[in-house]
């Protein structure tokens, strides 16, 4: 099953993505209706709005007036918050029992208007977000749906910016133009991420990219914040920290486009126990079980490999002891070669000398690096004890993104 979190401001078009999904096959679990289901007359519910609201809120019928709720309810953040306190905790409780009745093969599309507001987005493997100018919101809710331009604009205001969701879509569809074109790019992410995503997790495929090199990326960062975070939410309590290694944490450096983030684990066993949370967050596991030896007892040199069966943001997961020798050196030559310009340049150099051979696989790369690697062991554990280094403490425990 995957699980797919779309969201959008309020007049963004996100309906529109959400009905091309379903027409494609996904099953669409849909906040706004479950939201208007959970307070319809008799429900508790309504019962719960009217006590915290007063019964200015309904209709003469006694069904939910929206426009007056809304009024009174996105006047100010305290009334907003009493609002969300309701109906949320409701609304979840439906949506799970909706999730729990589908197929396990399935493609679930969660249409959740407060996915960013509710802190939502990291329990999913992909987050979509479904954008358009404010004024040009303003302008639908007006024309559309009968809303007063002081209303729109409370409404707009009172949700995510553009800055916070920007933060955690994997996929940004912009909604300006023609609801036509819309159309056209939801089908196209369908077809060409969501399809074999879903693939991929069922058959426990990871997603193959090439080993080509690409310029530098500053979006590294931020999508190895959002992995993080998602990683964060899978592992819970068993990730004693989660850290941005390899290339692309590296600044400058061309790489790869494949993210490398460790998680570090007290031992092999909270390793394994991470296999069925790391998949339904779309991470599937390898049978690769060990890093090359560099020193030492090999059986210090085990980890966990899961890779991401995301065709759209190729991710290499391993999962690591702590204070064993391949995850003290995964933090430490990251650190290395940041400090050191001069290795980040013969390492680019062999990067460079390595891809130009041509027709490699993902593992020819990684071996064609090993005699460099062997040597850059050796090196950077002198630099370690000549500077005193030490893995850079992570607030929190489980830690943020390094």
């Amino acid at each position: 099953m995957l699980r797919i979190g779309l969201t959008g401001g309020i007049g963004a078009g996100k309906s529109t993505v959400s009905a091309t999904f379903s027409e494609l096959g996904a099953i669409v679990v849909d906040g706004d209706v479950i939201a208007r289901e959970v307070v319809e007359p008799g429900t508790p519910g309504l019962t719960k709005l009217v006590e915290a609201f007063g019964d200015g809120i309904l209709h003469p019928d006694g069904a939910l007036n929206r426009p007056a709720l809304a009024a009174i309810a996105f006047s100010d953040d305290e009334k907003r918050q009493t609002l969300n306190g309701i109906v949320h905790p409701l609304v979840a409780h439906r949506r799970s029992e909706l999730i729990d009745a589908a197929h396990e093969d399935a493609v679930i599309v969660e249409d959740i208007p407060l996915l960013v507001e509710s802190q939502m987005a990291s329990m999913f493997p992909l987050v979509v977000i479904v954008h358009a100018d404010p004024e040009l919101r303003v302008k639908r809710l007006i024309e559309y749906r009968g809303f007063t331009e002081q209303d729109a604009r409370a409404r707009i205001a009172a949700q995510a910016t553009e800055e916070q969701r920007r933060a955690v879509a994997d996929v940004w569809l912009d909604n300006s133009g023609s609801a036509g074109a819309l159309v056209d790019e939801a089908r196209a992410l369908w077809h060409e991420r969501i399809q074999p995503f879903a693939h991929n997790i069922t058959t426990g495929q990871p997603a193959r990219p090439a080993p080509e090199l690409v310029p530098s990326d500053p979006d590294w960062v931020a999508e190895a914040q959002r992995i993080s975070a998602r990683l964060r939410t899978a592992c819970g309590h068993r990730a004693v920290r989660i850290d941005h290694i390899g290339s692309t944490a590296i600044p400058g450096l061309d790489a790869k486009d494949v993210i490398d983030v460790q998680v570090t684990v007290a031992s092999l066993e909270a390793a394994d126990e991470l296999a069925d949370p790391l998949l339904t967050a779309g991470y599937v596991r390898t049978p690769i079980t060990q890093d090359t030896v560099h020193a030492g007892d090999s059986d210090l040199w085990q980890k966990r490999l899961f890779c991401s069966a995301d065709p759209g943001r190729p991710t290499n997961v391993h999962v690591r002891v702590d204070g064993w020798p391949g995850q003290q050196f995964a933090l430490l030559f990251v650190d290395w070669v940041t400090a050191n310009p001069a290795v980040r340049d013969d390492y680019l150099d062999l990067k460079r000398r390595v891809t130009a051979q041509g027709h490699m696989t993902m593992s020819d790369y990684a071996q064609a690096k090993e005699p460099w690697f062997l040597d850059a062991y050796r090196r950077a554990q002198m630099w370690a004890d000549t500077t005193g280094w030490r893995p850079a403490d992570q607030a929190g425990g489980t830690g943020s993104t390094g």
